[in-house]
């Protein structure tokens, strides 16, 4: 008799170009797990890991929605335009909001469970299993027309100058597990940020001060309202002299072709998404309120100047938006400043208490204009390789004690420099 043809042929082919020691390798593999051939080994492991996805998936993809109840939240505040609840976001993201009622979700969602790993990739998929349901609600409460915004820190892995990899992570899951498109990253530079990891930066000296926040931007479609002309930043005093004296009109030598449009004034210049916003409140309105009335004081709030950036670009006044970690509520009161509708929903009753001094009379206010900051250029100073040779183990060993402070003192530092400065000069170094 004749074998019955199976429903599902293996009539497709894949090669793979293997060494003869990989080949080998396989086959006993193969073998000592009672597998008969190299394409029944590559069904096992595709089988093994599908399994353990799905696994991973189940273990924290979002319950049924009877599972969560906007019955309990609990209103803390409310203005005339928004509120403030406390409790689970998770609740209000699949029960409390109705769907497609969002305009904008701008937060900074919690990033310290990274800190607690050891090792590895472990963080970053520990994280991602965690923000799975808040991405499910995500998508079920913006509108296609809106957009999300993350600001997330980065981490490094413990004991080791390396970075974890979970905030690029979690980017490339929203994207590709749910469906969320990158408009554009964003980079928060806080300018007055402390020289840290001070391990790495101040007493080994084998990494720069990490003081840059990833911010994406993302929407459930490519195309989500937006205007980069509600966000206009001043012009340079170069692009001033330009527009009052003219510009001729050419090709430049990388291609561009600069046409006389150039010249055109747009009532400010586009920004470029390096946002310059130094975080160095300390005596603020809402520090005084919590202080006056002994209430804890959130210890990782964002300036208000990052919110209002977004919120201006992205939403129109009555426009709803979005901070499911509302944390000290900063979005909120940018958004009440705004004529925005906002909802912010936090766990922290603590922190609900000093939030409620964000809106309470003359404390009530938008974002304080920033200044303007500049960058120096690295390799800017002099230095002499020769008495700072580069650690041959690349920092692992600690170094004496004596040579942890962060360099000579100023006025060695000054005469050091001036030394430097007579050597180099006439090689032509400062010429330029």
């Amino acid at each position: 008799m004749a074998r019955p043809k199976s429903p599902t042929p293996r009539d497709s082919f894949a090669n793979v170009r293997l060494t003869s020691e990989e080949r080998e390798d396989i086959e006993t593999t193969a073998l000592m797990l009672g597998l008969k051939s190299t394409s029944e080994y590559l069904r096992h492991l595709h089988k093994l890991h599908k399994g353990k996805i799905e696994q991973n998936r189940s273990l924290y993809e979002v319950a049924p929605q009877a599972m969560f109840n906007g019955d309990r939240l609990r209103l803390f505040y409310s203005t005339k335009r928004g509120q403030i609840y406390q409790g689970d976001s998770l609740d209000f993201l699949h029960s409390k909001a109705e769907e497609k009622s969002v305009d904008l979700i701008m937060t900074s969602p919690p990033f310290g469970l990274v800190r607690k790993k050891s090792y590895g990739n472990e963080d970053a998929d520990e994280y991602c299993n965690w923000f799975r349901p808040f991405a499910e609600g995500f998508r079920r409460v913006l509108k296609d027309s809106g957009s999300l915004v993350i600001d997330i820190g980065g981490a490094w892995k413990p004991g080791m100058p390396t970075r974890s990899l979970y905030h690029f992570e979690l980017l490339m899951m929203l994207c590709r597990e749910y469906g969320f498109h990158l408009c554009q990253e964003h980079f928060w530079w806080n300018p007055s940020k402390l020289p840290t990891p001070a391990e790495w930066v101040n007493v080994r000296r084998v990494r720069v001060k990490d003081a840059v926040n990833c911010v994406w931007w993302l929407s459930p479609t490519p195309w989500p309202k937006a205007s980069n002309r509600r966000v206009l930043a001043p012009y340079s005093d170069s692009m001033l002299h330009l527009l009052k004296n003219g510009y001729t009109a050419k090709l430049r030598p990388s291609g561009h072709d600069i046409s006389d449009k150039f010249q055109r004034d747009n009532g400010g210049a586009v920004p470029p998404n390096l946002l310059a916003i130094a975080n160095t409140e300390s005596n603020g309105r809402y520090q005084d309120y919590c202080r006056q009335n002994d209430l804890e004081i959130h210890p990782a709030r964002f300036p208000a100047h990052l919110p209002e950036y977004f919120i201006r670009m992205l939403t129109d006044p009555g426009d709803k938006v979005l901070d499911p970690f509302g944390g000290s509520c900063v979005t909120g009161m940018v958004a009440e400043s705004l004529a925005r509708q906002w909802v912010c929903v936090e766990m922290s009753e603590s922190y609900l208490k000093g939030a409620i001094g964000r809106f309470s009379g003359s404390n009530a206010n938008g974002a304080e204009k920033p200044v303007r900051y500049s960058i120096n250029s690295p390799c800017a100073l002099p230095v002499n390789e020769i008495d700072t040779p580069l650690p041959e183990d690349g920092g692992l060993k600690r170094p004496p004690t004596s040579n942890v402070a962060n360099g000579p003192s100023p006025k060695k530092s000054h005469k050091l420099q001036s030394r430097l400065v007579k050597k180099v000069e006439p090689a032509g170094v400062n010429s330029r």
